[in-house]
């Protein structure tokens, strides 16, 4: 009894699959073949009253039919509505939002002058959020932050440091400044920027 009723379960949804993928009429596509019916006759001398449609047949023309949209499936047997479409130009659209949002990984040089930087690819304010981040979890306090500027001021041994993010186009560097605007000490920046590239979120 068991093995029957399996077996009858099994058909069953091997036929409910079948019937799906094969897309069986199912007779939503029988509007297109409606014809236009003539009023009802009524035999002589009777008295009704007049017939008026409740949703009127409007009159299309037959040009506007034959460029109708395809409101079917690949069949051609069930009604389906089109699936949306994103156009070239969302698509480049959220494909350059996304880059524009995205910050690459930080890389160790120096300039001309031998002082130590970082320099990293990314909008600058979504880099800034990262320096933000990295510096709370180096043992260098912040003592002031001005975001606008890209600038934070930390303090190392007693000693305050700038680092501060210099916008560059699509890239920036991270240096470390004196509090009177002059690079800081090429091994105490160097230290400073090697903990940042460590610390720095993956």
């Amino acid at each position: 009894m068991q093995l029957r009723f399996a077996l009858t379960a099994v058909l069953a949804a091997m036929t409910l699959t079948a019937c799906g993928s094969m897309g069986l009429n199912n007779g939503s596509l029988k509007y297109k073949n409606t014809k236009t019916l003539e009023p009802i006759q009524y035999p002589e001398g009777f008295t009704v009253r007049p017939a008026r449609p409740l949703y009127p047949a409007p009159v299309i023309d037959p040009l506007a039919l034959q460029h109708a949209p395809i409101l079917e499936n690949k069949n051609g047997k069930r009604f389906e509505l089109p699936r949306p479409e994103e156009t070239v130009e969302r698509q480049a659209a959220v494909a350059q939002a996304l880059q524009a949002q995205a910050v690459g990984r930080p890389q160790m040089l120096a300039d001309g002058n031998g002082n130590p930087l970082i320099k990293i690819d990314g909008r600058a304010d979504e880099v800034w959020k990262y320096i933000v981040a990295t510096l709370s979890s180096i043992n260098a306090p912040v003592v002031t932050r001005n975001d606008s500027a890209y600038e934070a001021t930390i303090k190392v041994d007693d000693q305050a440091y700038i680092v501060r993010l210099l916008p560059a186009g699509s890239s920036n560097n991270i240096a470390i400044f004196n509090t009177n605007s002059g690079f800081a000490d090429q091994s105490k920046a160097t230290e400073l920027l090697t903990q940042i590239y460590q610390n720095w979120p993956a």
